[in-house]
């Protein structure tokens, strides 16, 4: 299912055209309704009826809810667009049907993986999503909860770069009151526990955060 804030027509008629359902939402409406989020695939952003600081609230609130977030942006405001928001997928408009189907399927595979799968495997780290278990080279690698939720997180997005401060609020939440040495911490104990020389997975992205490595 598909979501378009700010009533897009041209956007939500694309997506029937292409087979995705389509339900229609006022951003405030939106974030102001809890079960907003139920039963949807993946949300598409109006930009061009929303403000940066209305996106990215929405973003955030779907990044915390691990739904897929796209940003549509009109064609004439592409030289206004904030990369600080960082959705998922970003879609200029008016773009091909095909092209809309294709970035959604892209978002919610880089959120979700594979349909039905409920395990990582990158090399010989596989990550069970539903046991909460991590195995490394066939060793089983015990974590604590939050070093399980930290490598999830990162394992189910490879390439995407998270600051600090957003592994912070996704893994410890808003009202955490530590502060970012928290993540690298735990960030220098997962890799204890998972890597090896010559076996990494996660980078360290200088001044900005750190990374899972998307696979070569």
């Amino acid at each position: 299912m598909l979501n378009s804030h700010g009533g897009w027509g041209g956007l939500a008629e694309s997506a029937g055209r292409v087979g995705m359902e389509c339900r229609v939402k006022d951003y405030g409406d939106f974030l102001l309704d809890d079960g907003s989020g139920d039963g949807l695939d993946a949300v598409l952003l109006d930009l061009g009826s929303l403000d940066t600081a209305a996106a990215r609230r929405v973003v955030d609130y779907c990044r915390g809810r691990k739904l897929p977030a796209l940003a549509a942006i009109p064609r004439d405001a592409v030289g206004r667009y904030d990369p600080a928001l960082n959705p998922d997928e970003l879609l200029i408009c008016p773009a091909p049907d095909d092209e809309l189907l294709l970035r959604v399927m892209q978002a919610v595979y880089r959120v979700k993986g594979p349909a039905g799968s409920q395990t990582l495997s990158v090399g010989d780290l596989s990550i069970d999503l539903e046991r909460y278990e991590v195995s490394s080279a066939g060793r089983r690698v015990t974590l604590t909860y939050k070093e399980f939720q930290l490598l999830a997180l990162l394992a189910s997005n490879p390439g995407r770069v998270y600051t600090r401060e957003a592994l912070l609020s996704q893994v410890w939440g808003y009202d955490y009151l530590g502060g970012t040495r928290t993540v690298d911490v735990h960030v220098r104990r997962l890799r204890s526990k998972v890597e090896s020389p010559g076996r990494s997975f996660i980078e360290t992205i200088w001044n900005v955060g750190y990374r899972f490595k998307a696979p070569g």
